[in-house]
């Protein structure tokens, strides 16, 4: 796959599935657009790419301030003549309790990253992408958008909301050149997943270690759904825990 002179912001990029998805739009050669808490990692990540000769603009941010996402998509434009791709990544999994023993604060700043960061985001980078006349948002899904778990009341109910955000926005702007698609990879070897088997809470906790894919495989599939070959699932939550979705990206089967 060949990004040559598209431009993609992707939160969450510091670690896990947005640094893999950092590295492999860098590799493609897309002028790559990174934001998230951590500027030492950032920076680090952005001198990585540039020594592979790669391009990549690190821009501290929290995605729960809108502001962070109008100024990181005005920087992107000024610097890089406009916006073609996002990728909402960012999320957290806490609190990991059950409802009546969870931190209202901790819950409450789980909808302001899991759910409105994903609208902060789209809506500072869907006008830059009505300018650019076309665009891609991918917004990583889960499947706690569709299902329940003990102790994941707030990731369950931020992951459903934004697969109905996802809905909407493609409905709104498909017919201007813009879709907006999900992309649920199932469990991933990620710091989040040392969460989750920290608590023991539910069968996810149970799972070895080997059952979960490496980020990469969620970068590949990221970057198919940004292609025009992955244009048909607009508007809906692709998977990679079939054996269709991961043969569309090049991936074994499920349990291989």
């Amino acid at each position: 796959m060949d990004f040559a002179n598209k431009t993609v912001l992707i939160t969450g990029a510091s670690r896990g599935i947005g640094a893999a998805t950092v590295r492999h739009f860098a590799q493609a050669c897309a002028n790559v657009v990174m934001l998230a808490r951590d500027a030492k990692a950032l920076d680090g990540l952005a001198a990585e790419v540039a020594d592979a000769g790669g391009r990549a603009l690190a821009l501290p941010g929290d995605v729960s301030r809108f502001a962070d996402l109008e100024a990181a998509v005005a920087q992107a434009v000024e610097t890089f003549g406009g916006l073609d791709i996002l990728v909402n990544n960012a999320a957290v999994i806490e609190p990991i309790a059950r409802l009546a023993e969870s931190d209202p604060e901790v819950w409450s700043r789980g909808v302001d990253i899991n759910l409105k960061g994903v609208y902060h985001a789209m809506r500072a980078a869907i006008p830059a992408m009505l300018e650019r006349g076309a665009g891609v948002v991918v917004n990583i899904s889960s499947g706690a958008a569709t299902g329940v778990l003990e102790g994941w009341s707030n990731y369950c109910a931020t992951k459903a909301a934004v697969l109905s955000l996802t809905r909407c926005a493609d409905l709104e702007y498909a017919a201007q050149g813009i879709r907006v698609v999900g992309l649920s990879p199932g469990t991933v070897a990620t710091d989040m997943q040392v969460a989750i088997r920290a608590s023991g809470i539910n069968p996810v906790s149970q799972l070895d270690p080997s059952a979960h894919i490496p980020p990469e495989w969620v970068a590949r599939g990221i970057a198919y759904l940004c292609t025009e070959a992955g244009a048909d699932f607009a508007g809906t939550d692709f998977s990679l825990k079939t054996d269709e979705g991961r043969a569309r990206i090049g991936l074994p089967p499920v349990g291989r």
